[in-house]
């Protein structure tokens, strides 16, 4: 405390001689300068704004000022906030994800409870045809969350078809291994071919 004081009037008695004083290099402390938000300019001059006045052994100056009385703005050059339309897109994006999301399950749900119906027709050993009417109702309603499901295209059409397209020969499966249903004969479209041919 003694040596700021006696400083400081030393730095006063030096305002009467000087009317400018020219500082050379910085602190030798680095994290003195970036604690205390220190400016060292070219040209000193000294008035009541000084708040703290140290002289070191190399004869260089540290002048220190005081805080000011009110907060600076930092403006940032890049914004860390996305853009409106850039959220409205991310909220939007979202939106369709659980839309579609919920479409796909449901497609799948009815598809599994099909194969499941199928699976066990299958297995039963005693099963009779009228027992495939309520496999066909499932069907129908798979068919039907699959068709929605690619109207609001959270499925492609190609994807639709072919899940349908899988339902429906594993019902045909199903009929055939019971014996309610008796493919028709290949040789006959073979015999076209060879007429058609000569």
């Amino acid at each position: 405390m003694a040596t700021i004081v006696q400083c400081l009037s030393s730095c006063a008695a030096l305002n009467s001689k000087f009317k400018a004083l020219s500082l050379n290099g910085t602190s030798p402390t680095s994290s003195l300068s970036t604690r205390r938000r220190g400016v060292c300019s070219s040209s000193l001059s000294f008035s009541q704004s000084v708040s703290q006045c140290v002289a070191f052994s190399s004869g260089n100056m540290w002048v220190v000022k005081k805080k000011p009385a009110r907060q600076s703005i930092v403006c940032e050059a890049a914004p860390t906030k996305k853009a409106d339309s850039a959220a409205k897109r991310a909220r939007q994006a979202e939106k369709r994800r659980v839309y579609n999301k919920s479409k796909k399950s449901e497609a799948r749900t009815r598809m599994k409870k099909v194969l499941e119906a199928l699976d066990g027709l299958k297995k039963k050993a005693d099963a009779v045809p009228d027992e495939i009417v309520t496999v066909e109702k499932l069907i129908g309603e798979a068919y039907s969350a699959i068709d929605k499901a690619v109207k609001v295209r959270a499925l492609h059409k190609n994807t639709g078809a072919r899940r349908k397209s899988r339902l429906a020969r594993r019902k045909k499966a199903v009929e055939i291994h019971h014996g309610w249903y008796v493919p028709a004969p290949v040789t006959a479209p073979a015999a076209e071919a060879v007429t058609m041919a000569a």
